[in-house]
């Protein structure tokens, strides 16, 4: 029998698709056999030949990275057991617990009280943890509802570990109907505990919802001192940092890890850097008053699922061979209420499936921005097989200077010492919180991160609005390896934006930030050619950092069946030619080859098409105005702006009971809609063209042809949201300024067409 202490923390699980790969071979031989026929046929046609030339060289490119993406598939299973043979419980590493919220209205505060209860009631020993809520909203409300909570968590927490409770965010535990039945938790002494407990968070939430709602004055709710919160703006205030609790209890089976409110300074002309600001700014201030090795780090929406999260994600980041080698564990994003068949796209399932467990058989997942585990050491800039700050050695000795005045250069000098201590796996920490209030201060300050390396080599990176996907690069730039842990049940749940405005403004908010990547000095092929990253990691980070880039030829591609109709010309086959079949191939392989992926995932045929057709609508949408947000950038005419997603918590514990209102496309003035509806009224005019017979005689007659015609038809299939939306009224139906601009271009386009 083998040793415990010799057998591995976690397993390396492979998944083999051999059906998929043979799938994929096909597809790739079809997308080429196409160049070629228009390559060999260059000669004979014209413009549009090209056009479609270009774009399919564009679809082929795009094919070739997702099978590199998909090619060895790869999940990993903890042994926690193992873990708590060789580390006793009281010995295991302490966690920093991150929280960011942005906006108290966009981002209500009850969703963000949920999720700071469910980190606080983790399986975790509470002396071992502390969690910091980052408010840039700077809302007072926020900070009266994490003030309230503070009180209900101390009877949350220890009931969740006395009796086990699986969901630890109370708004789900409490909705849910079974959480009274089973066979541990019948006992009265239960239903009573239970009974109180619900009582007591209703109360907890009417409270703040008055507070919202009635806009009641916190400072008149409760005695604590609001006058840091007077006078003061969203954009233009002080830091203001508040020890919400304390743990002064760390072995008492009624503890309560720490809980500690920031709001950083912000001043109108000082960049603050959004997200990537404030997750540094956590960084600095838990790492003065805690600095735990470990730091676990999710958005306000997203509350833990799976209350052993942290000791399995241990399992990968503890033992020799991990120490030098992995530098974050990953969760996959999942939704709870997610609506049925996902009619929005944007649950992103099959994506986490595929994709994801396929990145993670190269170097490890991208960092997504949260449900993400990180290496303190490797936030501050480290590489593997690291040497000890402060020994001597050639890349501590930089140009002369000792380590010393080396990290006061990289951190600031109030941060040095603590980053030292972390960097040498120094665990000194004060005895009180309060004592490092005056310090923390100091690092929270919006010209802290001056002269020094913040947000360049050390901490969350600076340069894009995607800051988790380059924060995540540079580390693997480093030549760390990531983990990407999907457990059953999810680890963590979090709301997904619902209808049409929400979900375009967070998909263009990913397609400027990954470009802005792509484009800049921290584009993957430079970390291939001058640092760590694998070649096929690059591949991988190409495949998401081009989302946006998508837009152009996914237009230029749906104008041509058009195009083709209204000028009576071709791009596609004739039916007479043996290459007709081609496209009807392409067409029928990766349909199969994707509805088998979402077959297999458990999802419906209707949610495949649901998630089809939105990928047509975002790509012309969101995308294409992520891509001139970035040319207006690169022109010095606009900048970037970080946009939050408006989060909304279901209220509703009966599946189904709003899907079909919920399920519905709906639109606002924003100019996201143009392209779509544009492109749609093209379409049916151009069927519209041919169905009277307006079209021009055929040149060298050579005519469009019924390849044109169906995909017109399949496009008008897609964009069938846009079609309901034109007689639609209220959110559900399209703006008549839309309309009146999209006609405008299809009318421009259309004279360009046929003069």
């Amino acid at each position: 029998m083998a040793n415990s202490h010799s057998l591995p923390l976690y397993e390396r699980v492979e998944h083999r698709n051999t059906l998929h790969k043979v799938m994929e071979f096909i597809m790739l031989f079809l997308l080429l056999s196409l160049l070629v026929y228009r390559l060999l046929s260059f000669n004979k046609h014209g413009l549009s030949w090209f056009i479609a030339l270009l774009c399919e060289l564009w679809f082929t490119f795009s094919w070739v990275i997702t099978m590199n993406n998909k090619w060895n598939m790869v999940n990993h299973k903890p042994y926690p057991d193992r873990l708590l043979q060789r580390v006793p419980k009281d010995e295991l590493p302490a966690v920093d617990l991150f929280v960011t919220t942005a906006d108290s209205e966009l981002e209500p505060p009850i969703i963000t009280i949920n999720t700071v209860l469910s980190l606080l009631a983790v399986d975790y020993p509470t002396n071992k943890l502390a969690c910091y809520v980052s408010d840039d909203g700077c809302s007072p409300i926020t900070f009266y509802s994490l003030m309230e909570s503070s009180k209900f968590a101390k009877i949350w927490v220890p009931f969740c570990k006395k009796y086990n409770v699986q969901v630890r965010a109370p708004s789900r535990y409490f909705t849910n109907n079974s959480t009274l039945s089973g066979n541990n938790n019948s006992s009265m002494e239960f239903k009573l505990e239970w009974k109180r407990l619900k009582d007591e968070y209703e109360k907890l939430s009417r409270k703040i919802e008055d507070a919202v709602l009635k806009s009641i004055n916190p400072s008149d709710m409760i005695e604590c001192d609001f006058s840091v919160f007077s006078n003061i703006q969203r954009n233009d205030h002080p830091t203001i940092i508040k020890v919400v609790l304390e743990n002064k209890e760390a072995h008492s089976n009624q503890s309560v890890p720490h809980l500690v409110y920031i709001s950083r300074e912000k001043r109108p002309k000082h960049p603050h850097h959004a997200k990537a600001g404030a997750m540094n700014v956590l960084t600095r201030v838990s790492g003065l008053m805690t600095n735990s090795p470990y730091m676990l780090n999710v958005d306000c929406d997203m509350f833990v699922n799976s209350p052993n999260i942290i000791l399995h994600a241990m399992c990968m980041l503890l033992g020799p061979k991990n120490e030098n080698e992995n530098a974050f564990v990953q969760c996959p994003q999942v939704f709870y209420d997610g609506l049925k068949d996902d009619p929005f796209g944007n649950q992103m399932i099959v994506l986490w499936k595929y994709v994801a467990q396929g990145i993670s058989g190269i170097q490890g997942p991208f960092y997504s921005g949260t449900g993400c585990v990180h290496r303190r050491k490797v936030i501050y800039g480290l590489f593997p097989n690291f040497v000890k700050v402060g020994e001597t050695n050639a890349k501590t000795m930089m140009k002369g200077k000792s380590a010393d005045e080396e990290l006061f250069h990289m951190f600031g000098k109030e941060f040095a010492k603590s980053a030292a201590n972390a960097l040498n796996g120094k665990a000194e920490c004060p005895d009180m919180l309060t004592t490092t209030i005056e310090a923390a201060y100091q690092v929270a300050g919006v010209d802290y991160e001056y002269g020094t390396h913040w947000g360049n080599k050390v901490g969350w990176m600076y340069g894009s609005t995607t800051e988790d996907v380059l924060t995540g690069l540079s580390i693997h730039n480093k030549g760390w390896r990531s983990i990407l842990y999907a457990p059953k049940p999810p680890a963590f749940l979090g709301c997904a934006p619902t209808g049409g405005p929400a979900s375009m403004t967070q998909q263009k908010r990913w397609a400027t930030g990954l470009l802005e990547i792509l484009i800049s000095k921290n584009c993957p092929i430079f970390g291939t050619l001058f640092a760590n990253l694998q070649f096929r990691q690059c591949l991988a980070y190409l495949w998401i950092l081009s989302w946006g880039l998508r837009s152009v030829p996914e237009l230029c591609y749906a104008a041509l069946p058009a195009y083709s109709i209204i000028t009576n010309s071709n791009f596609l086959p004739k039916d007479q030619d043996p290459a007709y079949y081609i496209p009807l191939a392409v067409f029928v392989v990766y349909s199969m080859y994707t509805l088998s992926e979402y077959l297999r995932t458990g999802l419906s045929i209707r949610a495949w098409w649901n998630n089809q057709r939105m990928g047509r609508i975002t790509a012309m949408s969101a995308f294409f105005f992520g891509v001139v947000g970035v040319m207006l950038k690169l022109l010095g005419i606009s900048e970037t702006v970080f946009e939050v997603t408006r989060k909304e918590q279901s209220t509703s514990s009966d599946e189904g009971t709003e899907d079909t209102e919920a399920g519905k496309f709906t639109f606002d003035q924003s100019p996201f809609f143009i392209p779509p509806t544009a492109v749609l009224l093209l379409q049916l005019t151009a069927l519209a063209t041919a169905l009277l017979g307006l079209q021009p005689p055929a040149r060298d007659g050579v005519g469009s042809g019924s390849l044109e015609i169906m995909c017109s038809v399949l496009l008008v299939v897609c964009l069938w949201p846009f079609l309901k939306g034109l007689f639609g009224s209220g959110k559900y139906g399209i703006p008549l300024s839309t309309i009146f601009k999209s006609s405008g271009l299809v009318l421009f386009i259309y004279t360009l067409c046929r003069y």
